[in-house]
């Protein structure tokens, strides 16, 4: 028994392994997934050939292990996600990491660090590429974000996402489920980690490279583009949850708050004149109309097309001092005013005239207030574009005005609709994307079961929320069976966020709202 690595235990007679042999087993199976790492690294291209050697001995110093040999047998067509598990499952059995998703994530992304290229050297491919085309040095960051698993394609995947049919074009509805839940574990920890002010948010330039902690992800994984904006120090990258093709930040390199003036719209025009193929937009910078993250001035863009953009102009307009602008409202569930010109400087001089405007502007009658007890309202969401050698300047106006009756705001997705969308309407939503909570998979499967079967939706608390709306649709459709009850669901969770963005848009789509509109234009 002892010559071939067994003995018995001493309670059982069970023969075990020797702890000697196990830890051979576990050697040779720990080498096998590094080996398949570094040949994903060396498929994908983030790891040169020559450093195969390099990038070994740099994942085996992250296990701890002194001693590698390599295994016989040849990998290719590597799983990313699967290979990453053995790696990360051998480090939970090792007592390196505890088995959680936080925990995991931290760990796999300083995996990942060992075969990237040095943030120099992506910033030479870059630049290399742009110098031949704009779009080929963006198809190289793009594809290298992912590959580096920085953008995890595997949980991106499993986003939900379908498009439905508005009078207002085709609306992008997308269910948020690539950004993982923290588990129990996670949270206590997080409760005991000494707060930090290094970084100072998750858009600060100093998260590249950054190995994370419990309350902060890691950004080992992650680089990014210095590119000059408005004659100041900027950076180009893109989101970890890609909520649409090539979804990119670019942020001050200085921690400062966002703020909508003309330096915006130079900043925006800046970003599309170096990118032509993207467009660039703002979150507003008031609170219930405004981003997530008010205090670092920032911008998302991206190479899409949204519903938005494709919106024609229903009523032209000529704005006085302006004449050689083409002007209009668009037809558009928010507010919007598009303004074209092959110039950009002219686009900027009219988007600083129409913010002042629309700063300083009350008409009570359509419950537009500049300000209430000192709190200004009115603000704007600007989109960029270049449509050929024309651009483009979307300028959705936007007011954070409460009410009792709707203390979210009056111009945001009202009570009757929070079952299905309550956040606020940022950039992304304005252009015609809902990104719903991960609720709603579970929600719209169980109430699935419940139409079907004729149960009573209000009997489950989990769904209960949804009764009045499943009550109100359904008898539009006389058959409904598990063919089409998917489809159906689908169909009126995009009616319901039209309704959020109509919501959202200060002027209604109706006579009276564009007569109101129309009379903030003859002010300008």
């Amino acid at each position: 028994m002892k010559a071939m690595g067994l003995q018995q235990d001493g309670k059982t007679g069970v023969p075990v392994w020797h702890k000697s042999e196990n830890r051979k087993g576990e050697k040779s199976m720990l080498s096998e997934s590094i080996k398949k790492l570094v040949q994903y690294g060396v498929e994908s291209g983030i790891t040169p050939e020559c450093e195969r050697i390099y990038a070994t001995n740099l994942l085996l110093d992250a296990f701890g292990e002194s001693e590698y040999t390599e295994p016989e047998t040849e990998y290719a067509k590597i799983n990313l996600e699967e290979t990453l598990n053995e790696l990360l499952d051998e480090a939970v059995k090792r007592g390196i990491i505890e088995d959680s998703i936080v925990y995991r994530d931290l760990f796999d992304t300083k995996l990942m660090n060992c075969l990237m290229p040095r943030p120099a050297q992506v910033q030479r491919e870059f630049w290399d590429a742009y110098k031949e085309d704009p779009e080929k040095a963006t198809d190289y960051f793009y594809k290298l974000s992912q590959d580096s698993n920085y953008i995890r394609r595997y949980r991106v995947k499993k986003d939900q996402k379908w498009t439905v049919d508005s009078e207002y074009g085709k609306i992008d509805i997308t269910i948020n489920l690539s950004k993982p839940e923290k588990d129990p574990k996670a949270i206590a920890a997080a409760k005991l980690v000494k707060s930090s002010s290094y970084p100072k948010c998750l858009l600060c330039p100093e998260n590249e490279g950054y190995a994370g902690r419990v309350n902060h992800p890691a950004r080992e994984n992650h680089r990014i583009i210095p590119i000059t904006v408005n004659d100041s120090p900027w950076g180009f990258q893109y989101s970890p949850y890609v909520y649409y093709n090539e979804h990119c930040i670019v942020f001050n390199s200085q921690h400062t708050p966002m703020k909508i003036e003309r330096n915006t719209f130079i900043k925006l025009f800046d970003f599309v004149k170096l990118f032509p193929h993207y467009f660039l937009g703002s979150n507003a910078d008031l609170p219930i109309v405004g981003g997530s993250i008010l205090s670092h001035d920032h911008f998302q863009g991206g190479h899409y097309t949204f519903a938005m953009a494709k919106a024609e102009i229903e009523k032209h307009v000529t704005i006085p001092g302006y004449e050689d602008v083409e002007a209009g409202i668009v037809k558009w569930p928010l507010s919007v005013l598009r303004i074209r010109s092959k110039d950009e400087t002219r686009l900027i001089d009219l988007a600083t005239h129409v913010l002042a405007g629309w700063r300083g502007y009350t008409d009570e009658a359509a419950f537009i207030f500049a300000e209430t007890d000192g709190e200004p309202h009115n603000t704007i969401t600007p989109i960029a574009r270049k449509v050929g050698d024309t651009f483009e300047l979307d300028l959705t106006l936007r007011n954070n005005i409460t009410t009792e009756e709707h203390p979210l705001g009056v111009y945001h997705p009202h009570a009757c609709y929070h079952h299905i969308k309550k956040e606020n309407i940022g950039l992304i939503e304005v252009m015609g994307l809902a990104v719903l909570p991960a609720r709603l998979k579970e929600e719209l499967e169980l109430l699935e079961e419940y139409i079907l079967s004729g149960r009573d939706i209000a009997s489950n608390e989990k769904i209960e929320k949804h009764a009045a709306w499943v009550a109100e649709f359904l008898p539009k459709y006389e058959k409904l069976d598990k063919d089409n009850i998917q489809e159906v669901l689908r169909r009126e969770v995009g009616n319901v966020f039209v309704h959020v963005l109509e919501d959202a848009g200060v002027y209604k789509c109706t006579p009276e709202g564009r007569d109101a509109f129309m009379r903030f234009i003859n002010t300008l």
